[in-house]
């Protein structure tokens, strides 16, 4: 049986002894999937334009600093979209377009946040309103306290006692101190050779069904409390990180589509940083009170607009009607640019479409970038472009379309901003001679591995989901971003590893494009 490592070695021994121009990469395969062809020419020319003449940490720079933050139907999204639109027009892509997909809702969008605690003692805190939420109607001065409102046993006891109040509703978080001592390690070679002897995927387990107790308070029934009592505003934290604000979307807004009613409903939630809360917090656990002064003003549309996803082509030659994708999320949270999750996805998109153009490639297959919304909301713009475009065969009423047949794959980056790695099969073994084959140019970049592993959590489970193949990067861990967080800026992203990212993506999708097939599947999903 031959390792990982003896494939490696006949992978580079065959790629340094074809001819320039076109190679055969032989991998460790039967017959029938042994050829995959690695146009080593190209490569060159995709590596000289993507790290010498790099334009990514221009697109990376642009959205997060100057466009900000992306929540799905934001206005903030919606300029950012304006801007793609015309990015992607002036590259020189075809058949740029935004396609909605659904009614989200009314646009929602932070204008101004102030918080301080004013006794027993003056100090600025950092904070945002979550998502979805009101304002608090000017500004509010409250005595805070501590609430632990659990089941409906507490009703009674909290009723007649809130109005006016500012109320601590999450316990306070334990703060993870590791980075601040051990960093966050890049994988090493054992690590990533770890992930490659794992020729076993680990089974997913499936959670326990979870009965709820009929006592106990869901979150929007709380948040309905908490109104009816008239509370000034909701204070939590549940983050862990120093320095971190972590929050989300309101409880319920899902459930009522984001609606205006229910976002001006109330009361005002804030997520407040750890030290922050945690210091009012034992505050008050010693009996001494507590009094804030806060002020949020969120800016909340009239009418419910469609979310888009944004899609642009190079078109192919003779083999233009099948496709092969490549895209990320460009949807975010609000509390900060979110350089690392997803505005580095974006970039390496764009700019390995960039590169493409530059280089003059001629697909066979047509190359289409997609930048999807709603992708924190629960993947709905990949999953809905899935369907319309694709259909699902678990699905009687929404069954494959001829595109189905078409689609060669689909490559994302989502999982931060570190270098590639390598790649995971989503257990496609059929695919691993050809993804391990286009691996070869770059393993002096650190791309090295192959895992059998499945992923999830991001835009290429809508294809994946549906038997069709599409693939997340395997990415190196890097230090100092903090996803969903206030402190992902631009200042933590490292621009050599968005300009390795590019240059493989591109020469992915080039490759996949040119194969003389389209890249073998799984079983088709069953329900």
């Amino acid at each position: 049986m031959l390792t990982a490592r003896h494939a490696l070695a006949i992978t580079l021994f065959s790629l340094a002894a074809a001819p320039p121009g076109r190679a055969t990469v032989r991998t460790a395969t039967p017959p029938a999937r042994a050829r995959a062809a690695v146009d080593t020419l190209m490569v060159a020319r995709i590596r000289e334009e993507g790290l010498q003449r790099s334009q990514v940490m221009e697109f990376e720079g642009y959205i997060a600093d100057v466009l900000g933050a992306r929540l799905t139907m934001s206005t903030g999204m919606q300029r950012t979209q304006r801007w793609v639109l015309g990015t992607m027009t002036r590259m020189g892509l075809t058949n740029v377009a935004a396609e909605p997909y659904m009614d989200f809702g009314v646009t929602w969008d932070n204008e101004y946040v102030s918080l301080h605690m004013r006794e027993p003692d003056y100090a600025p805190m950092v904070a945002y309103p979550i998502a979805h939420t009101a304002g608090t109607n000017g500004r509010q001065v409250a005595a805070a306290v501590i609430v632990d409102l659990q089941s409906r046993a507490d009703l009674a006891a909290l009723r007649g006692t809130l109005k006016g109040k500012a109320v601590l509703v999450t316990p306070p978080p334990t703060i993870d101190l590791a980075p601040l001592t051990n960093g966050v390690p890049r994988y090493t070679a054992a690590d990533l050779e770890s992930l490659e002897r794992t020729v076993i995927a680990p089974a997913r387990a499936t959670p326990p069904r979870t009965v709820r107790n009929a006592d106990l308070l869901s979150a929007e029934e709380k948040v309905a409390f908490y109104r009816a009592e008239g509370v000034a505003v909701m204070l939590q934290s549940e983050s862990g990180w120093l320095g971190a604000v972590r929050g989300f979307s309101r409880p319920g807004a899902r459930g009522d589509g984001w609606s205006r009613a229910g976002m001006l409903a109330g009361p005002a939630i804030v997520a407040v940083t750890p030290e922050h809360y945690n210091r009012m917090y034992r505050i008050l656990a010693r009996g001494i009170p507590v009094q804030i002064e806060v002020e949020v003003r969120n800016r909340i549309g009239d009418r419910v607009a469609q979310a888009e996803n944004l899609v642009g082509e190079i078109a192919g030659s003779d083999l233009a009607d099948e496709v092969v994708m490549l895209g990320a999320h460009l949807d975010t949270w609000h509390a900060s640019p979110n350089a690392s999750d997803n505005t580095s996805g974006v970039a390496v998109a764009l700019e390995a479409m960039r590169i493409l153009k530059a280089v003059g490639a001629t697909p066979r297959r047509t190359i289409r970038v997609a930048l999807w919304s709603g992708e924190e909301q629960g993947l709905f713009g990949s999953r809905a472009y899935v369907r319309a475009h694709f259909g699902d065969p678990r699905d009687p009423a929404a069954r494959p379309t001829p595109a189905y047949e078409k689609l060669s794959a689909y490559f994302n980056q989502d999982y931060g901003a570190g270098q590639y790695r390598g790649i995971y099969l989503q257990g496609n073994e059929q695919a691993r001679a050809q993804l391990t084959a286009w691996m070869a140019p770059f393993r002096d970049l650190g791309m090295t591995a192959v895992s059998n592993q499945s992923v999830g959590s991001t835009d290429h489970i809508a294809f994946d989901e549906v038997g069709l193949p599409g693939f997340q990067f395997l990415q190196d861990r890097t230090p100092g971003t903090g996803g969903h967080t206030n402190l992902d800026f631009y200042d933590t992203i490292q621009s050599a590893d968005l300009m390795k990212n590019a240059v493989i993506m591109a020469s992915y999708a080039y490759h996949a494009a040119m194969a003389d097939t389209r890249m073998p599947r799984k079983a088709r999903p069953t329900r």
